[in-house]
């Protein structure tokens, strides 16, 4: 009888270690020691730091609510779009902020999970006379998936000869184009290099690489550049004047508005919106955490909090990112390749 009570206490003991051991198991299995998360420099990089800094805290927040236990979360921002997709490529990040050209080039090692919602614009249009006679451009309250990107002409005596040629209604040729200064950005990047190139390959069998006098800067490099006479030419998206109005005057020092000084020559094709993606390589990356993220990411921008964290990059929300949306892309980036 003894050895039959001793024997029945050992299976309850046993059962009890392994039911306590099954359930920190289940608790150990949703919580994640460090997400890193990249960020492009398509900003400024401490502009960046300092607006993304209180999406650790919300991210926290917003997946504790789902059961998910993030002890760090890890913000940084990378040199370059290339650096970004590298890092998701080797598993150096979990997540990065990147645009479609930069996904598709290394979606080997990244998978898109979110496409980020942006506001239209109050003209879009493949005409730059449209949207230089209705300006200043304003958002829309339609949210979209994608935008465009504009070939600007800025200051300087050559800018100043292309808009004016632009708004006459007459061809811009090639030579017009390459006797130019130009500021560009990174050669993954959609709206600063990839579709201008398009752009020019449509109109004269030519790309970014072909022009004389590009130079590779950051955006607000390129409107810098652009306002003190050092570009003549400049590609950024089609919300860049807006997001440097301020600093036009204030502080590079320009007599006139950017919307006096700055022409649209030319208008690109439809781009998808920045992606959130993940690393391949990622050992948290599962397709649980990967679901609690597309939640945690679609209700924080939900949130006042949120929405001035994604506004640095003029994300008004996202969705879940469908990747046969991304097909466009590739065939930009099968056709840039070739």
């Amino acid at each position: 009888m003894k050895k039959t009570i001793t024997i029945l206490l050992a299976i309850l003991m046993m059962a009890s270690v392994f039911a306590q051991g099954a359930a920190e198991a289940q608790a150990d299995s949703k919580t994640v020691d460090t997400l890193t998360i990249t960020f492009i420099p398509s900003r400024d990089p401490d502009a960046v730091v300092v607006a993304t800094k209180p999406l650790e805290g919300l991210l926290k927040t917003q997946l504790a609510s789902q059961g998910w236990t993030v002890n760090n979360v890890k913000i940084n921002v990378s040199t370059s779009y290339e650096a970004a997709g590298e890092a998701l490529d080797a598993g150096t990040t979990d997540l990065a902020f990147i645009p479609a050209g930069t996904y598709v080039q290394y979606e080997e090692g990244a998978t898109a999970i979110l496409t980020a919602l942006r506001q239209g614009k109050s003209v879009d249009s493949l005409d730059p006379i449209t949207w230089n006679t209705n300006e200043p451009i304003t958002n829309s309250t339609d949210l979209v998936v994608g935008y465009r990107s504009l070939i600007y002409a800025g200051v300087t005596e050559k800018g100043k000869a292309l808009a004016a040629k632009v708004n006459n209604g007459e061809a811009l040729t090639w030579d017009d184009l390459n006797a130019c200064s130009w500021g560009v950005a990174s050669t993954t990047s959609s709206a600063g290099y990839i579709y201008p190139s398009i752009w020019l390959n449509e109109r004269f069998g030519k790309t970014v690489a072909d022009l004389d006098h590009a130079v590779q800067a950051g955006y607000a490099a390129a409107f810098a550049g652009m306002a003190s006479g050092m570009y003549d030419v400049i590609v950024c998206y089609a919300d860049g004047r807006q997001d440097y109005e301020k600093q036009w005057q204030a502080e590079w020092g320009r007599p006139n508005t950017i919307w006096e000084d700055m022409d649209v020559i030319g208008v690109t094709d439809f781009i998808m919106n920045d992606t959130i993606s993940a690393s391949k390589s990622s050992d948290i990356m599962t397709p649980e955490f990967t679901e609690a993220l597309q939640e945690a990411f679609i209700e924080i921008a939900k949130t006042p909090e949120g929405k001035a964290v994604i506004s640095i990059y003029n994300h008004e929300g996202y969705q879940v990112a469908v990747d046969s949306d991304y097909n466009a892309a590739r065939q930009v980036q099968k056709l840039f390749k070739d």
